[in-house]
């Protein structure tokens, strides 16, 4: 039941996806041939206004067929200078129409992802956790390295804020911590009704990408923290802070693929995270309907947003390589020449393979230790 939570999620965020190309495609009056629900063998189709809507054999995402998108591989094969198409194709219009094409499906995703966090900030939810007061290793675990006890928190100390960000728990503390790695943390401490600041460089998990300093929860200081009231406004404001936090935390994460941490575990392919979706999910709905429907919102929020971002990076293949080219294009007022964009997307495709590579390799190993 779990996969079939997974499945049905990223169907949802790659159908959606598509669907703001087909809407962008329309109002920039590029031809939709096709948009299918699903790949492969077409199960079902109906043509409607000279588009022809499938329902596929394969149902892992869909695809929008738009006029043109094959002018490019006639080009090549035929050592045009340029891409030509005609007026209602995608290489017949302004390269900034064919940019906003682009961009609009990260687009639609950034917009679940804000809807999502909305939802969740509405509805609210309590929960269990640690308080503020910290333990370091010194205590309990001699021998044991830790950033923060070098740099003179005791064990006892409150942590009221890190990099002026509020904690008001270890819930609080764990999340500043995590999206942290490898950076300068100055930590707010309460210590005997004394406040200090105390700055220090966090270490990063090689294994898992996360930032840490060597500290730990109080187990024995258990309490219960609810989420503030939302009206539907307000919510909807923090569900578009949320998802600018969730795109920095992206950018970190690509960031930390250059310094050496685990491939395997860090960077996930669809089967990993189609399980770990709808694990997630499962367990949520297996506590109550609320606790599912939270779990839903917030996850699909996240990977909608890192979605949206990975789609935008300017690496041919992407929608972020077509975006740059088309401004280029627009900017020097000269097509780049089909050859250019044949070399540009060999790379681009080769690193997608490598990651795609890695992702397959981390997905068998997590099953395997699972």
């Amino acid at each position: 039941m779990s996969w079939l939570y997974g499945i049905l999620c990223l169907i949802f965020l790659i159908i959606f996806h598509e669907f703001g190309h087909f809407i962008a495609a329309k109002i920039c009056g590029v031809k939709v041939e096709s948009f299918s629900v699903g790949f492969g063998p077409v199960i079902f189709h109906k043509t409607i206004n000279g588009t022809d809507y499938r329902l596929s054999l394969i149902p892992l995402g869909g695809y929008c067929g738009l006029k043109g998108e094959k002018d490019f591989q006639t080009a090549i094969e035929e050592k045009l200078p340029e891409i030509s198409g005609e007026p209602d194709s995608l290489f017949g219009i302004h390269p900034l129409k064919r940019a906003f094409i682009g961009f609009n499906g990260p687009f639609f995703n950034l917009i679940i992802a804000v809807l999502c966090y909305t939802f969740f900030n509405l509805i609210g939810f309590s929960y269990k956790t640690f308080t503020n007061q910290i333990l370091v290793p010194e205590s309990t675990m001699e021998g044991v390295s830790s950033i923060a006890k070098e740099a003179g928190v005791l064990s006892g100390d409150v942590i009221l804020a890190i990099n002026n960000n509020a904690t008001e728990n270890f819930d609080d503390i764990r999340q500043e911590l995590v999206k942290r790695p490898d950076e300068e943390i100055v930590l707010k401490i309460d210590r005997n009704g004394t406040i200090l600041e105390i700055k220090l460089h966090s270490e990063l998990d090689k294994e898992t990408g996360a930032g840490k300093i060597g500290i730990m929860a109080d187990t024995s200081k258990i309490i219960e923290c609810h989420t503030p009231k939302y009206n539907i406004f307000t919510a909807f404001g923090k569900g578009i802070a949320d998802t600018g936090n969730t795109i920095g935390v992206t950018f970190k994460s690509i960031k930390i693929l250059f310094k050496g941490v685990n491939l395997k575990n860090t960077v996930s392919g669809p089967i990993r995270t189609t399980d770990i979706l709808g694990s997630t999910i499962q367990s949520g709905f297996n506590i109550d309907a609320k606790t599912g429907f939270l779990s839903l919102f917030e996850l699909v929020a996240i990977i909608s947003a890192s979605l949206a971002i990975m789609n935008l990076l300017p690496i041919p293949v992407l929608d972020g390589g077509m975006i740059l080219i088309a401004l280029i294009e627009c900017i020097t007022r000269r097509k780049v020449k089909p050859s250019v964009q044949y070399y540009i997307q060999f790379i681009g495709l080769a690193f997608i393979i490598l990651l795609m590579v890695i992702g397959l390799y981390g997905d068998i190993s997590y099953f395997f230790n699972k």
